[in-house]
C-alpha cells in the first residue's frame, strides 16, 4: 500500500539541503549537502543519498552514505565541509559527483558505478594544461556546481555572486570533455549577478547561487537562487551555453508573491537560502527546494511541490505545501505530526529566520538521534498552517501540547478566517491531549492553528475525527 508523501519528503530528524533530485531507472534518487541539526555552520556531514520508488514518492529509503568528507585528497583531515553536490551520468554510463569543499575555489569530481553505491575521488576540474579551474588568472572563485552530460560534453555551471562584490560577474557555464574533467570549452557567462544585471531583464532576481540545470524537450532551464536568497527562479534558452532569457519565480520558501490564500507581499514561512531543482517523474514535474528549521540558517530539510507549466514551457510559480509529492490533498482523518507545517508565523510576519521570540520546527536530543519533529515557542499569535487535507465529516479535533502556557489554540481554515474551535491548553512537563468539537466543511481544506495566550507551548501533533 502506498504511503501518504509529505513535506518534509524525508523523516524529521535528517536534514538534507539543497536537493538534486534524479530519476535513474525505476526510482528517485536526491543529491544534497548534509547539516546537522543544531549545526553551527552549513553542510558539516558526509554525503548521503535516499531514494523512492516513482510510483511510492512517500517510501523513501535511506541508502546510506555516499561519499565521507575526508575522501577528497585536499580534506585528509576533515576540516572543510562538503558544500552543495550535483550528480550525472558521463559518456561511460558511470555517476559523477561534482562537489566545491567550503574553503577552496577548485571543482572535485567523485565517481561510482551506481547511483548510490560508494563514490570515489576521481580528480579536480582543470584545463588542458593541468591548471585547476579556478586558479587559472581571470577564473572566477568555483561554488555550487550543477551539471548536464549530453553526448560527450558536459555542461558544468558554476557559480557566487553576493551584493556589492564586483570580481564576480554571474553564472558560469564551462564545457568538459568525454573524461569529465579536462576543460573543452572555457567558462563564459549565462546568468548576471546583481552588479551587472542592468538592462539584462534579471533586475530583481539576479543569479546569487544554486545553479542547475535541466532539459525539457528543446528548452533548457537553467534554475538558481536569486539575491534575496528564499527565491529558486529560473531562465530558458535553446542553447546550454547561453541566451538564457529570465523567466520567473518557481518557488519561495517563505512563499512570497503567492497571492492565492494571502497577500503576495506577506511571508508565510521564515526563510533564507534556497536551493534545488526540477525533475519529471511519470508525466509530472516538480519543484526540490529546501525549508530552514530551528531558526537558524544550518538546518534545513528538503521539501517538494508539483509544478504546472504552461503550453508556452513557463512555469506557474509553486505554493509551499505540506502535501507537496503526494500528488493531491492528505486524507482528512487520522494524527499528523506539527513538523508538517508549511506556514509558520506571527502577527509581525518575516521574510527571514533568525527573529527572536518566534515559533521555530525543532526536536529533542541531537543530531543523529532519530526523535520526532515538532514546533517549539508558540507564543502570542503565533500560527501554524497545514495544507491541504481532503475533509470529509470532521466533526472533533485533538491536539498534542507540552510547556509551559496558558491560553488557547483557535482552529481555522484560513489563516485569518474564522475561527471554528478553541482548545484551552495549560501549563505540563509531559505531551497532553486537548480536544475539542469542531465543524470543517467538506472539501480540501487547510487547517491553521494560532496560539492565543501566555508563555511559550510546544505542539507535537493534531488529529482529525
Amino acid at each position: 500500500m502506498k504511503k501518504q508523501a509529505f513535506n518534509p519528503y524525508l523523516p524529521s530528524w535528517e536534514y538534507i539541503p539543497d536537493g538534486e533530485p534524479y530519476v535513474f531507472g525505476d526510482r528517485v534518487y536526491i543529491y544534497g549537502s548534509h547539516d546537522f541539526y543544531n549545526g553551527y555552520v552549513f553542510c558539516m556531514g558526509d554525503y548521503v543519498c535516499w531514494s523512492a520508488p516513482v510510483d511510492d514518492l512517500g517510501n523513501w529509503r535511506y541508502e546510506g552514505v555516499i561519499y565521507p568528507k575526508t575522501s577528497d585528497p585536499l580534506n585528509r583531515d576533515g576540516k572543510m565541509c562538503l558544500y552543495a553536490p550535483d550528480v550525472t551520468v558521463g559518456p561511460d554510463g558511470r555517476y559523477y559527483l561534482y562537489y566545491v569543499l567550503d574553503h577552496v575555489s577548485i571543482v572535485s569530481v567523485a565517481v561510482c558505478d551506481t547511483p548510490a553505491g560508494t563514490y570515489e575521488f576521481y580528480g579536480y576540474v582543470h584545463y588542458e594544461d593541468g591548471t585547476r579551474l579556478g586558479e587559472k588568472p581571470g577564473d572566477e572563485p568555483q561554488f555550487d556546481p550543477g551539471v548536464l552530460t549530453e553526448g560527450e560534453d558536459t555542461y558544468l555551471y558554476t557559480g557566487f555572486c553576493a551584493r556589492g562584490d564586483k570580481s564576480r560577474t554571474g553564472a558560469m557555464v564551462t564545457v568538459l570533455g568525454p573524461d569529465m574533467l579536462t576543460i573543452k570549452k572555457a567558462p563564459q557567462r549565462v546568468a548576471p549577478g546583481c552588479e551587472y544585471s542592468a538592462g539584462t531583464g534579471f533586475e530583481g532576481h539576479e543569479f546569487f547561487e544554486a545553479p542547475s540545470i535541466r532539459k525539457r524537450d528543446n528548452t533548457y532551464y537553467f534554475i538558481y537562487s536569486s539575491i534575496v536568497m528564499h527565491e529558486l527562479c529560473y531562465a530558458v534558452s535553446d542553447h546550454p551555453t547561453g541566451g538564457f532569457v529570465y523567466g520567473g519565480v518557481i518557488v519561495s520558501n517563505c512563499d512570497l508573491h503567492i497571492d492565492s490564500y494571502k497577500p503576495a507581499d506577506m511571508p508565510a514561512a521564515y526563510g533564507a537560502n534556497n536551493h534545488g531543482s526540477m525533475v519529471q517523474i511519470g508525466e509530472d514535474w516538480y519543484i526540490f527546494y529546501h525549508r530552514h528549521t530551528n531558526n537558524t540558517w544550518y538546518s534545513r530539510q528538503g521539501c517538494a511541490e508539483k509544478l504546472t507549466i504552461r503550453e508556452d514551457g513557463s512555469i506557474e510559480q509553486a505554493e509551499i505545501t505540506s502535501c507537496g509529492l503526494n500528488g493531491g490533498p492528505l486524507k482528512g482523518k487520522g494524527e499528523y505530526p506539527a513538523y508538517l507545517a508549511c506556514n509558520l508565523f506571527t502577527d509581525v510576519p518575516s521574510v527571514y529566520v533568525g527573529k527572536s521570540n518566534v515559533p521555530r520546527v525543532m526536536q529533542d536530543g541531537r543530531d543523529g538521534d532519530e526523535e520526532p519533529g515538532y514546533i517549539a515557542n508558540f507564543t502570542e499569535s503565533a500560527t501554524a498552517g497545514f495544507k491541504y487535507f481532503l475533509c470529509e465529516d470532521i466533526h472533533e479535533i485533538s491536539i498534542w501540547v507540552r510547556g509551559y502556557g496558558n491560553g488557547f489554540f483557535e482552529v481555522k481554515t484560513s489563516w485569518n478566517g474564522e475561527v471554528l474551535a478553541k482548545l484551552p491548553v495549560q501549563n505540563t512537563n509531559v505531551w497532553e491531549k486537548y480536544t475539542a468539537p469542531v465543524s470543517i466543511p467538506d472539501g480540501v481544506q487547510a487547517i491553521y492553528l494560532t496560539y492565543r495566550g501566555d508563555g511559550a507551548p510546544s505542539l507535537r501533533s493534531f488529529e482529525l475525527a
